[in-house]
């Protein structure tokens, strides 16, 4: 109880980067049993080795101990620029939450902490991380430093996003994500939290994913959703008003009735978008609000590894 009554009172970014933290360090903990285990053995100061490099700084002694070779890093060194994208429109402040539960549990939420929680690995190697955020318009750009003061300064605007909600806020992701692409000159992992609602133009769309891998990039796509209702449409079948939160255009409907096929259109939209991410080498991840970050932050020790 004193415990939460601390966190309570932790206001501003202090509160965002507290939640990170713990999320990081539990993941940490528990690397001996998974892949990375030998990981965590000294987890600011080493990197994996890459095939091909030179082995004059591979650490024999954490060989010895893990089985698997790093590299020993040093404090000028930064590895890795890395360039978060959130898209903050009205459908991403979706599920409207209740009474004291978790501002995780819905989508903009979900991908704050997420980011956070990648910014906190990125801090502790010594990366380079930046920020854009978009709905309507580009709300907000902060190109890749990896200064203490900077980690501040957007971890600050995270919090912001939670205590901002849009209002009727449409997505301009295709057009955002161009501008975003031609932001970035130095070759650098962009990791893009959306839920993928523009689907009236699909084919621009994969476009714009496809601009952001120039110059050899690295893109992974989170797609931030709502499995319970949005992927399974599980409502009951009382008359319902559904109101669109961008456009405010509404619809009343018993839920049975458009099940089935609202569930096979999704189905083919999320397996179209999955094909079309693997064919252009895009790394796809479907997470849904309320799961656990473990996913999130695999994906991106997975793909750092392989970011040479």
């Amino acid at each position: 109880m004193k415990i939460e009554s601390q966190i309570e009172k932790i206001s501003g970014f202090a509160h965002l980067e507290l939640l990170a933290g713990q999320i990081v360090e539990g993941f940490i903990s528990g690397m001996h049993k998974s892949p990375f285990h030998g990981f965590s053995a000294e987890f600011a100061e080493h990197k994996v080795y890459n095939s091909g490099e030179s082995t004059k700084h591979i650490d024999w002694k954490l060989f010895a101990k893990t089985d698997r070779l790093y590299t020993k890093r040093y404090e000028e060194e930064t590895n890795l620029r890395c360039h978060l994208i959130i898209d903050n429109s009205s459908s991403m402040h979706y599920p409207k939450l209740e009474n004291n539960e978790p501002f995780f549990h819905n989508k903009i939420g979900f991908s704050v902490l997420a980011s956070a929680v990648l910014m906190n690995l990125l801090k502790k190697q010594r990366d380079a991380a930046g920020l854009s955020v978009y709905s309507d318009t580009y709300e907000y750009y902060a190109p890749e430093k990896g200064s203490d003061r900077h980690h501040r300064m957007l971890l600050n605007k995270l919090e912001n996003l939670l205590d901002s909600p849009t209002q009727s806020k449409s997505t301009d992701t295709i057009k955002f994500l161009h501008q975003i692409a031609e932001k970035m000159h130095r070759r650098s992992m962009i990791v893009l939290f959306t839920d993928m609602f523009q689907s009236e133009n699909e084919e621009a769309l994969f476009t714009a994913l496809q601009h952001l891998k120039h110059d050899k990039h690295k893109v992974v796509l989170f797609h931030v959703i709502d499995n319970k209702t949005e992927l399974n449409f599980d409502f009951d079948n009382a008359p319902r008003k559904f109101i669109d939160l961008e456009s405010g255009e509404e619809v009343n409907i018993f839920a049975d009735n458009v099940k089935e096929a609202y569930e096979k259109q999704v189905a083919q939209y999320f397996k179209k978008l999955a094909l079309t991410c693997a064919q252009n080498k895009i790394k796809y991840v479907p997470v849904s609000v309320g799961e656990n970050f473990e996913k999130i932050i695999t994906t991106y020790l997975v793909e750092k590894q392989s970011f040479g």
